[in-house]
């Protein structure tokens, strides 16, 4: 009876030693959390937090436990720098979900990702040019290009019967992108561009450029730019000058600090793009489903399920490559997001972790859709167009 008891008290401390000494994994989570699009950012977190609680609870990441380390980029090209080369020399995390604003993604991935190997996944940032980086597989994204972005929105623009627009986009690879292909599809469709303006970021005043645009006789004023930097406030001093009543923006634009500033009977005639998920999505339920159950408040955010659907990933990315080898992030990656493989759902760690350790493939379908990336690292996916309902965004229409 004494040895019995011996046997198994020994066999619970080694358990117990075990245990102890299982590695917990850190990933990066590259945010813009200060600078232009802080308001987006509290959400993000929340959905960046609640992949790794998931999986956590559900059997944890490798041996251990999953450590999500957050860099901020300040919403700067050098802040991005910065924090990236953090993440990656300091921390020494395998992988990297973000950053959000396509310059400091590009930033990051440029000076310090690609030349260090760390692969990098945006759940964001769409400017096209992201596409031609020479980036070695190491430069993904899970939201269309601007390139189908800008073509949508001619397609909105026209549909509402405006055949002549006023165009100002912000000069930064975000605004440059969406903005050229916008104007370059809104022309070949029939329509007009009365005039156009390129703007440069962190101005008090923008009255000299919309007297330009407001003189050329546009029916509406197409924004591309971020809410909490140039976009609210250009939008702000056409309504007081009487220049433009009627706004068209991009995702950069869909944010709720542009109605708390403007109010929303001032943008009743407005609306905007955004990428979004796939119409009658089932796991896009499921996942605003565990978000209310979490936070108490609703997952109909922007980019939230795209947030949650990247952490996601990178962490399925790691448990599927067996290690924290930053050499086999790029290949797992690709495994765990396409086809073939059995299907794998947000919140779904405890059945991918079991059939990854049976040596089956996998394959992600998240809240934000399906994610197959082709040789650029780049996902076709779905714009929604959101007009301003009360205090908040409504989606109404799906295009894909």
């Amino acid at each position: 009876m004494k040895k019995t008891t011996y046997a198994l008290a020994l066999a619970a401390l080694l358990a117990s030693s075990a245990a102890s000494l299982a590695e917990d994994t850190k990933i990066g989570v590259l945010m813009d959390i200060t600078g232009p699009i802080a308001s987006f950012i509290p959400p993000l977190q929340n959905a960046a937090n609640l992949a790794v609680k998931h999986v956590n609870d559900n059997g944890g990441l490798l041996d251990g436990k999953a450590v999500a380390v957050y860099g901020d980029t300040t919403g700067s090209s050098q802040g991005a720098v910065d924090a990236a080369g953090k993440l990656i020399n300091v921390e020494n995390v395998p992988i990297i979900m973000g950053a959000l604003m396509s310059g400091t993604t590009i930033a990051a991935a440029e000076a310090a990702a690609i030349p260090a190997g760390v692969v990098q996944i945006s759940p964001t940032a769409t400017s096209p040019a992201m596409t031609d980086i020479d980036d070695n597989d190491l430069l993904y994204r899970i939201v269309p290009s601007d390139n189908f972005q800008g073509k949508v929105l001619a397609d909105m623009v026209l549909e509402e019967g405006i055949n002549k627009v006023a165009v100002t986009y912000v000069n930064n690879d975000y605004g440059v992108g969406i903005g050229g292909t916008f104007v370059e599809a809104f022309k070949a469709a029939g329509g007009e561009v009365v005039a156009e303006v390129k703007h440069e970021e962190k101005k008090n005043s923008y009255r000299s450029e919309l007297a330009t645009l407001s003189k050329a006789g546009g029916d509406a004023l197409v924004v591309i730019a971020y809410a909490g930097d140039s976009g609210s406030k250009i939008v702000k001093q056409s309504i007081e000058g009487g220049l433009f009543t009627k706004f068209i923006g991009t995702d950069g634009l869909r944010d709720e600090a542009l109605i708390a500033d403007i109010g929303a009977e001032a943008l009743a005639t407005s609306f905007f793009s955004a990428p979004t998920s796939p119409d009658d999505n089932p796991n896009q339920a499921m996942l605003h489903e565990a978000y209310t159950a979490e936070y108490s408040e609703p997952a109909d955010k922007p980019f939230v399920d795209q947030t949650y659907d990247a952490t996601f990933m990178t962490l399925l990315a790691v448990e599927a490559a067996g290690s924290a080898d930053r050499a086999k992030m790029a290949e797992s990656l690709r495994a765990i997001a396409s086809a073939p493989g059995e299907k794998v759902g947000p919140g779904e760690w405890a059945k991918a972790k079991a059939l990854l350790a049976e040596g089956k493939d996998i394959d992600y379908d998240g809240a934000g859709g399906s994610y197959d990336f082709d040789e650029a690292g780049d996902v076709a996916g779905a714009i929604g167009k959101f007009v301003v309902d009360g205090d908040v965004y409504k989606q109404i229409k799906i295009y894909q």
